[in-house]
């Protein structure tokens, strides 16, 4: 068993594993696991933030804001949840596992990050002791796959953002000239979701102050999470 599901406290563990789903049918279960989810998400995204500073001493912070996102996306977390057995422990309800939910992406990583929030609070709030069990798993990660997935297109990871966490319509541009000349022009870009501004970001194109949009967006969304 990995050491990441090795509790004192049988509950914790108990509940980390617990989808909402699960409570829907056995309301005597007690308590769903989403508290836990928050809790892990906040440690993850601190930890990972600290352990790229400490390898890339020489990537600035958009950079290092593009590998954390690569490493603590939804994807690598459900790979992570896998990895330590998560995927078949997790109480789901029925319905949720007739849609293939020991499979899904979103479970996986969502129990993944309670699991983490559920260790901190077993080890008595101790930092050190999931930076322990958590930092192998990132050192697991290939170095060409952070790299490739922090080098996706900004754009794409910011609409796949959107989506997963707001809504299935895309995220909209709006590009206008800003000043330069005639010959070097200077572009200002605003993206929206819905009615609301996510991102602004300047360039000698369209195309590369939508990414700016982009990228300021992504970087907003990661710091308040």
């Amino acid at each position: 068993m990995h050491k990441l599901l090795q509790f004192r406290d049988e509950t914790l563990l108990h509940c980390a594993l617990t989808h909402r789903s699960y409570i829907h049918e056995h309301p005597e279960a007690g308590e769903h696991n989403e508290r836990l989810e928050f809790l892990g998400d906040a440690l993850l995204n601190f930890l990972s933030g600290q352990y790229l500073y400490r390898r890339y001493p020489q990537k600035g912070e958009d950079e290092l804001t593009r590998r954390r996102s690569a490493l603590v996306d939804e994807k690598q977390l459900a790979r992570f949840a896998v990895e330590v057995g998560l995927d078949l422990r997790m109480r789901l309800g029925k319905g949720a596992i007739l849609d293939g939910g020991f499979q899904n992406p979103n479970l996986l990583s969502s129990t993944f990050e309670a699991i983490v929030g559920a260790y901190y609070l077993d080890n008595n709030s101790d930092m050190e002791a999931v930076r322990a069990v958590v930092e192998p798993l990132f050192d697991s990660v290939p170095e060409n796959i952070v790299e490739f997935r922090a080098n996706v297109d900004s754009k794409n990871r910011f609409q796949e953002w959107v989506q997963r966490n707001i809504t299935p319509t895309p995220p909209k541009y709006v590009t206008e000239q800003a000043g330069g000349s005639s010959h070097a022009p200077e572009f200002i870009a605003k993206v929206f979701v819905g009615e609301k501004v996510y991102g602004e970001g300047r360039g000698r194109n369209k195309k590369d102050a939508e990414k700016a949009a982009a990228e300021d967006a992504l970087a907003k969304v990661n710091e308040k999470v």
